[in-house]
C-alpha cells in the first residue's frame, strides 16, 4: 500500500529543491520530518510540509507511522514565471522565477517471512536419478554421460 502527496507550483528552483532531498531520502519519514527544519534551506520547510501531507495521508489509509520508509522523492520543474527589473535607462532586465513540482510516495517496509520447503520425499542425489533413469545401478559408470 501506498501514501502519496503531491505539492505543485511551489516558487523555488527544482535545482535547490533537490539539495535537500539526499540529505532525507535514507531517513524514516518521522525522522525527515523533524530534521528539515534544521536543514538551513529554504526548500527544508516545502519538502517538510509535503511529507507531513504524506504521513497524514497513510494515517488515513490506516499504515503505521513507524513502519513507513520513502519509496519516491521526485522533484520535477513546473513552469516559468517571466518577471523583469527595472535597469538602466529605462530598460527592463528579464528574469524567470521557477517552479518546482513535489510528489512523495510513501509505503511500508517489505517483510519477508521465513518460508521453508518441506517436502514428503527426500532429495535425491544426480547419481541416484541417474539410476532412475537407467532403470538400474550404474556401479563404475561415469553419470555425466547418461544425463543429457
Amino acid at each position: 500500500m501506498e501514501a502519496i502527496s503531491t505539492q505543485k507550483y511551489v516558487i523555488g528552483s527544482p535545482k535547490k529543491v533537490r539539495e535537500v532531498v539526499p540529505l532525507v531520502k535514507k531517513l524514516s519519514p518521522r525522522e525527515a520530518y523533524e530534521a528539515l527544519p534544521f536543514s538551513g534551506k529554504r526548500a527544508g520547510e516545502i519538502l517538510r510540509k509535503v511529507i507531513g501531507s504524506a504521513m497524514a495521508n497513510a494515517r488515513q489509509k490506516g499504515m503505521k507511522e513507524d513502519e513507513l520508509i520513502f519509496k519516491e522523492i521526485q522533484v520535477t520543474e513546473g513552469p516559468r514565471l517571466r518577471r523583469f527589473r527595472a535597469g538602466a535607462r529605462g530598460m527592463a532586465k528579464p528574469y524567470k522565477k521557477r517552479l518546482s513540482h513535489i510528489r512523495v510516495v510513501l509505503t511500508t517496509k517489505v517483510q519477508n517471512p521465513k518460508t521453508e520447503v518441506q517436502s514428503d520425499k527426500p532429495v535425491e542425489t544426480k547419481q541416484e536419478l541417474v539410476e532412475i533413469k537407467e532403470g538400474g545401478k550404474t556401479e563404475g559408470k561415469n553419470p555425466e554421460a547418461f544425463s543429457k
